[in-house]
């Protein structure tokens, strides 16, 4: 089902926003900027988890408006 393989790619971003935490945490001098990555990536993985959520709910036959 394309959702789950959706879902397993959700989960590989988390990991990499957690593994880009450690590293900023071994790295001071670039610990900045790869937070300021990390959280952009967990973001991304946040808002494809909220696009399968809806779209997984929403009733059939009902249209998205855009």
């Amino acid at each position: 089902m394309p959702l789950t393989a959706i879902l397993r790619e959700v989960q590989h971003l988390y990991g990499v926003s957690e593994r880009l935490d450690s590293l900023a945490e071994e790295h001071p001098v670039v610990s900045e900027a790869l937070l300021v990555i990390s959280g952009s990536v967990r973001n991304t993985a946040t808002l494809l988890e909220v696009l399968i959520a809806t779209k997984m709910t929403q009733p059939p036959g009902f249209e998205s408006v855009s």
